[in-house]
């Protein structure tokens, strides 16, 4: 059943066993989101609601029902002040004001870092994660582009493009949604990152501690993304894809969908330029995004321009050394696209010694996988 919001504002769990109630009834078998606000709104508080439970679930069918133990709750609180980070419900006056319009809206948020991102304009930008160079250079700039303009860029912490944009957005401010536990790192690669984030900027997650995340929670964690975000920005998305979940989301949550248009021979762009037909705002650089959204809305009245001084250059990576000539083609594969890239730029990205990396090149040219373009450009064959 859909749950309909209540003309009546949601009673904050203002006491320690206020929380402990909400918490349980939101962790009890068989609460959904939607079930979990219905018995609210029906029984006026979680306690209630808890004690109707079991007498609920009879009818329905479901003998010896039980309600979440007490315990559970309370580790989940422990863990939460383990991991320095705070539990946020629906009901509280600090909950991401876009995120409660939303009908599936989390009725609680664990979070951890610096929870005034939410009172700034939001941005969601998504994208694959087998990204090719010029996919990852553009949402680094994008992002970088927009952080500068007063947004907060909101992503899912994958990796691709979802780690490019969180990553040139730590200096301005960037929030990651996590489909797993706020405690559990996926993909481990992004570890340095997740901590980096934790520092400046902010780490949400709606499930509890230790979970690891599951194929369900994916689309669960993109619905958030998008309703955190006045708009949500594809870059490189394939026709059948996460981040199409998430454009999906937006549509359906009253939101912005811009695209990032790309070669119709890369599948990676397949999605984007998808969009674009169907009506999504073509995105070339920050400035489509800002025109659009002033457009839209009178949101550009509420952006705060904060200018750096200074946008802090990632160091290069230290050069890597691969043994596996398959791998290294691979790689290389993946970060071209059909547009041309500069030889340069592919060396820089991949991080290894230009004289290997420049025989490789070398065989693909040889084996017709890859074309080299006028001026040291290379593009997929």
């Amino acid at each position: 059943m859909e749950f309909i919001p209540s003309h009546h504002p949601l009673t904050p769990p203002h006491t320690v066993e206020d929380r402990v109630d909400w918490l349980r009834l939101l962790r009890s078998r068989r609460v959904g989101i939607s079930t979990f606000y219905r018995m609210l709104e029906e029984h006026g508080n979680a306690r209630a609601a808890l004690e109707a439970l079991p007498e609920i679930a009879k009818q329905a069918g479901v003998s010896d029902y039980q309600t979440c133990p007490r315990g559970v709750v309370e580790a989940e609180l422990k863990a939460g002040r383990k991991h320095d980070a705070r539990l946020i419900t629906r009901a509280d006056p600090e909950y991401p004001a876009l995120l409660a319009l939303i009908d599936d809206a989390p009725p609680a948020l664990w979070v951890k870092g610096d929870i005034s991102l939410f009172e700034r304009p939001s941005l969601a930008l998504v994208g694959a994660r087998n990204a090719s160079s010029l996919g990852v250079r553009f949402a680094r700039t994008l992002a970088r582009e927009l952080g500068d303009e007063g947004f907060a860029v909101t992503s899912g912490l994958a990796r691709g493009i979802d780690a490019a944009a969180h990553e040139s957005a730590l200096a301005s401010g960037t929030i990651a949604v996590l489909a797993g536990g706020l405690d559990v790192i996926y993909p481990t690669e992004n570890t340095d990152l997740y901590h980096k984030i934790a520092e400046t900027g902010l780490l949400i997650s709606e499930q509890p501690f230790g979970m690891k995340p599951f194929a369900r929670h994916f689309p669960m964690r993109n619905r958030i993304v998008s309703g955190l975000s006045h708009a949500t920005v594809v870059i490189e998305a394939a026709a059948r894809s996460g981040s199409l979940l998430t454009a999906g989301n937006a549509l359906d949550q009253g939101r912005e969908v811009m695209a990032v248009p790309g070669h119709p021979f890369d599948a990676r762009t397949a999605g984007c330029n998808m969009l674009i037909r169907d009506g999504a705002t073509l995105v070339r650089g920050a400035r489509d995004v800002i025109d659009t959204l002033a457009a839209a809305s009178p949101l550009a009245q509420t952006v705060h321009h904060t200018p750096k001084t200074a946008i802090p250059v990632t160091p290069r990576p230290e050069p890597r050394a691969f043994t596996d000539h398959t791998m290294l083609h691979a790689e290389i594969l993946a970060r071209l696209s059909g547009a041309p890239l500069p030889e340069d730029d592919l060396i820089r990205d991949i991080g290894i010694p230009a004289d290997q990396l420049s025989s490789e090149i070398l065989t693909l040219e040889l084996d017709g996988r890859i074309f080299r373009k006028p001026g040291g450009l290379l593009a997929l064959g």
